[in-house]
């Protein structure tokens, strides 16, 4: 379903529509925003205390909207159509509000805490495989689509999303599947406001909420735009940005099983203070892809962007969900984990809008740095920097994102180590597993590649 009707899809379908950067931010922000309501689903929860029923009920409304969805180019305008699409996603997000806070907590019960880092990677991975060869598929088919039905481009995406919904509604019945332990009683009884609030009062816990506020920020800053930069200023194929994202999930799916060993072995902590920096410099990095147009070194650069967002998002995704679900007190996941996701939900939501006003306000403003070089026998200009449109908040998502790895040094979780220990295991674990892995010189290289970089500069900082 994920990856079938979100992402470059959706991207993609929405500009189809004639969906300015500011629209695009705002379909970003709706799913966060609208995880809001979980104050509403915490409620739910600690009346009726059955969480399965609320999730599948939850998300069986929610799922349904990718049907309407893909029933909008033929029952609407261009112009209806974009606005009938805010409406279902965020219809989509709102009862997926819902099902995901009694999820988190049903999770929470389920899970033993000793494996959530092999139960949750081993999911993950389970998921990214199977997304590899179905994006390209879908890739390959909306460009195919595309070339053969010219003014009906729109159809195509309908047919992935056709098949998203199907795929979605699978995955309800076996959610109805999944047993349900009893919900532990709450040694008192709390009001509904207090109890909210709990979370807060909780100084370890307020500081994991900080962080990972600002690190949605942050990423929800830049990451939503990715795809209209490499469609539009870019002008890459929908099948080779799909390509790219296949390298970024082939890395992705290749580090979770190291990252969930490293967080049951380590810490969650441990994991992103690795992870985290790492995805801030490949955001730093994408200012770097134009000087000012595409170079000679553009591609290879989104290889390599790719390549490690992969490696870091595979920690981050896996890392932050899981620190939440084992800071979280026994008996109180539900009102804890719904106050973390509301202030992640803020701060995710807000931040797409910020890009897309800021995409239209820079798009005629320029920052360039150039260096000159003058003898007798002629001149040499060379750009150095160059800044237009996306690059502006690109930039400053990195900066917030350094604030917000600053925050995560403030919070307390047992079994974290140094992160030079998480360094030196993941590289001697990076090496092991492309030995085990691959018998092809030039892809073991590949690997080595960023590795040999982080070593290369531990040195000189020693």
């Amino acid at each position: 379903m994920v990856t079938l009707t979100g992402g470059v899809f959706l991207v993609a379908f929405a500009l189809k529509l004639g969906a300015s950067n500011f629209v695009i931010g705002l379909l970003a922000a709706i799913p966060p925003l609208a995880h809001l309501i979980q104050i509403l689903a915490i409620y739910l929860v600690e009346k009726y205390r059955c969480r399965r029923a609320i999730t599948v009920y939850a998300a069986a409304l929610s799922r349904i909207f990718w049907l309407l969805i893909a029933l909008i180019p033929f029952l609407f305008s261009i112009e209806a159509g974009l606005i009938f699409l805010l409406i279902a996603v965020f219809l989509h997000s709102a009862f997926g509000a819902v099902g995901g806070c009694s999820w988190n907590s049903w999770m929470h019960d389920l899970v033993p805490q000793h494996r959530l880092g092999s139960f949750f990677s081993k999911r993950m991975r389970w998921a990214v495989a199977l997304s590899i060869p179905l994006s390209l598929a879908a890739g390959f088919f909306i460009d195919y689509w595309g070339k053969s039905f010219i003014g009906y481009e729109l159809y195509g995406f309908s047919i992935l999303f056709f098949l998203g919904f199907l795929a979605s509604m699978l995955g309800v019945y076996f959610i109805s599947t999944i047993p349900e332990p009893k919900m532990a009683l709450p040694e008192r009884k709390t009001k509904f406001f207090k109890l909210i609030l709990q979370p807060f009062e909780d100084a370890n816990f307020k500081h994991l909420i900080l962080f990972l506020g600002s690190w949605s920020f942050a990423v929800n800053l830049a990451a939503p735009f990715f795809t209209v930069y490499m469609l539009q200023r870019l002008e890459l194929d929908m099948s080779f940005i799909i390509v790219l994202l296949v390298v970024s999930q082939i890395m992705n799916l290749a580090f979770l099983r190291i990252w969930g060993r490293f967080s049951d072995r380590f810490s969650n902590k441990s994991v992103l203070s690795v992870s985290g920096p790492l995805f801030m410099l490949c955001i730093l990095a994408w200012t770097f892809t134009t000087l000012p147009e595409k170079y000679f070194l553009t591609i290879p650069l989104l290889v390599a962007i790719h390549i490690l967002m992969g490696i870091s998002t595979a920690g981050i995704s896996l890392a932050s969900g899981n620190i939440g679900l084992k800071l979280a007190p026994k008996g109180q996941a539900t009102a804890y984990l719904a106050a973390n996701s509301l202030v992640n939900s803020l701060a995710a939501g807000t931040a797409p809008i910020l890009g897309g006003i800021f995409a239209d306000f820079f798009a005629e403003r320029e920052l360039s740095m150039t260096l000159n070089w003058t003898s007798p026998g002629g001149e040499l200009a060379i750009q150095t920097l160059n800044f237009q449109q996306w690059d502006f908040f690109f930039f400053l998502a990195f900066l917030i994102g350094l604030y917000s790895i600053h925050r995560l040094a403030m919070v307390k979780e047992i079994g974290e180590v140094e992160t030079k220990i998480v360094i030196n295991e993941l590289i001697s674990e990076a090496k092991r597993e492309t030995i085990n892995l691959s018998t092809v010189g030039g892809l073991r290289q590949m690997v080595y590649f960023p590795f040999s970089l982080v070593t290369h500069l531990k040195k000189r900082k020693k």
